[in-house]
């Protein structure tokens, strides 16, 4: 933060009435706050009106920070905060409007003076107004021409969403003004904006002098409402270097493109993503910088948007296995699947890599590949999966530059992170699993492909089977368990297995011996395998020898083998 200028705490009236402008930069996030943001701030107002009623009351309501960027020693541009801002100058505009309205020379007075204060002053030469604050390219127009001068639009249904929510604020605020019985006068009116939002509302004002520096300042943040997000950062240095207008045009399409495919809140995933297939370390909160560093001009903006073209619906489709991309390539879909289940978004670049280098067959092979070393790394191992982040990278890079052109040849790349036999039998053997929320779904994926294997017949995805938990969360007696050791014992990947819905329901907490009865019954191979093997009794010897009997199994199922 080598850059940050100032940070100080302001009023509502120290920050606009002190001559001072404030500009949204063009490209910047719209106008979104809705009747929720609305009524918050309503609510903010009414407890500082309340308690300016109280005798020696001097309560302010903090605001969130303000991020801004110094243009001039006149203006600012808001990085952070115009939603706030925005709102709270047609608050001010509703107030107004409702003095003209209640008319009277002290009335109309008051009106000019909270306008000339809080909305915009006269230049004394062309007696034009200066407005004290400006919206982006998409709001400013209607913001200054209509809501400003208070002037409905004569085609409501014909506007932007976010000039339509700028209106419907401004007629929000001017109802609530109209029905509050204790603003029958213009003399309380003025002292709402003046007094109460004026003084009582206060912001921590952060002021920097370039927009790396707001960047990096706005990633510390978590300010109140729908703030400006990474994707507006990261958009907004991108629009600011095209200067032709047809390259904005053209940027501006592909843009909404890729915003449709790859949604707002994720493009920084999917920016970072890109990046790592050239270089191997990039954190989140690097991501600005470096974007920085890269892209230099609008030739810089366009060649970066056209070549996350060509990788943004693929990212989308590692998000959904149902996605259109994989009609034509069924045999990724239980792949994606399970890595969606492990959460492995660490795997992306060498995916992208993978996907554009290598034919249908080696790309499903690396997807096969990856949920296998995820699983035996993380799900299983428990190491820190940011670890892979690194072996991922520079395997796209190799794959990128030609030096690898196999899926063995990228699993020769990954040999360090491949969890050996041994070690990963042993992770096995003493594998937990809390059976609560998405668990339960990775319980029965690991039965499951066990389960497939005994029957030698792929285990099917929707299958009814549910997870049981032989000794139950709940025994009675005549369980050859310690209580002290329940907890443990009861989420081993040894105490678990699979059973017909109206089995396990009939199983309930019984002894062992009444349910292995209904395990003997079962369809599962891997449930029946279970009763067979411990026929009188069933303790912490036999949760051990069923997990090491399990533990041998994975080893071959899990493994990748290019022989």
């Amino acid at each position: 933060m080598a850059h940050l200028l100032d940070t100080k705490t302001s009023t509502f009236l120290a920050l606009l009435g002190n001559g001072h402008r404030f500009r949204v930069p063009p490209f910047q996030r719209d106008y979104a706050w809705e009747e929720e943001q609305w009524e918050d701030l309503w609510a903010d107002l009414n407890e500082l009106r309340a308690a300016a009623g109280r005798p020696g009351s001097a309560e302010k309501h903090y605001m969130g920070s303000i991020v801004l960027e110094s243009s001039s020693e006149e203006e600012s541009k808001i990085i952070d905060g115009q939603q706030r801002l925005a709102t709270l100058s047609i608050f001010v505009l509703a107030v107004i409007d409702r003095l003209e309205i209640l008319g009277g020379s002290e009335n109309l007075e008051r009106a000019k003076e909270l306008r000339a204060r809080f909305i915009g002053d006269k230049d004394a030469a062309s007696l034009v107004e200066r407005p004290k604050l400006s919206l982006n390219s998409n709001d400013d127009a209607f913001f200054q021409d209509n809501v400003a001068r208070r002037k409905p639009p004569k085609n409501l249904r014909g506007l932007s969403r976010s000039n339509r929510l700028l209106w419907d604020c401004f007629r929000y605020f001017c109802k609530i003004l109209e029905k509050d019985a204790l603003l029958k006068d213009g003399q309380a009116l003025a002292s709402l904006v003046s007094n109460i939002a004026g003084r009582g509302l206060q912001f921590i004002v952060i002021a920097v002098d370039d927009s790396l520096s707001a960047y990096t300042v706005f990633e510390t943040l978590n300010a109140r409402g729908l703030e400006l997000s990474t994707t507006d950062l990261l958009k907004n240095y991108l629009f600011s270097l095209v200067k032709v207008p047809s390259d904005f045009q053209v940027l501006e399409r592909r843009w909404q493109t890729h915003i449709g495919v790859v949604k707002q809140e994720r493009f920084p995933e999917f920016l970072r993503f890109h990046l790592l297939c050239e270089e191997p370390r990039i954190r989140a909160q690097q991501l600005f910088k470096k974007l920085r560093a890269r892209v230099r001009s609008g030739e810089d903006a366009l060649a970066l948007i056209d070549a996350l073209h060509d990788r943004a619906e693929l990212f989308a489709a590692l998000g959904d296995a149902s996605h259109s991309l994989w009609i034509d390539r069924r045999p990724c879909v239980p792949h994606v699947r399970t890595l969606l289940l492990f959460r492995a978004t660490q795997i992306t670049p060498l995916v992208f890599a993978a996907f554009e280098k290598l034919d249908e067959a080696a790309f499903a092979r690396v997807l096969e590949m990856l949920v296998v070393i995820t699983f035996r790394w993380s799900v299983v191992g428990g190491l820190n999966p940011n670890d892979l982040g690194v072996a991922y990278s520079e395997a796209a890079q190799a794959l990128l530059a030609g030096k690898v052109r196999s899926a063995k040849g990228v699993f020769d790349l990954l040999q360090g992170i491949y969890v050996e036999d041994a070690k990963f039998e042993r992770d096995f053997t003493f594998h937990r699993i809390v059976t609560n929320g998405a668990n339960k779904k990775l319980a029965k994926y690991i039965l499951g492909k066990i389960e497939g294997s005994l029957n030698e017949r792929e285990f099917a995805e929707d299958d009814p089977a549910t997870i049981e938990h032989v000794l139950p969360e709940n025994p009675g007696g005549g369980w050859a368990i310690p209580a002290e050791r329940h907890r443990d014992a009861l989420f081993r990947l040894g105490n678990l297995t699979l059973l017909e819905r109206g089995a396990n329901k009939d199983a309930g907490n019984a002894p062992f011996l009444e349910k292995r009865e209904r395990f003997l019954a079962s369809t599962y191979a891997v449930t029946r395998e279970l009763a067979e093997r411990a026929p009188e009794e069933w303790g912490l010897a036999q949760i051990d020898a069923r997990q090491e009997r399990l533990a041998r199994l994975a080893v071959a199922l899990w493994r990748v083998d290019f022989r």
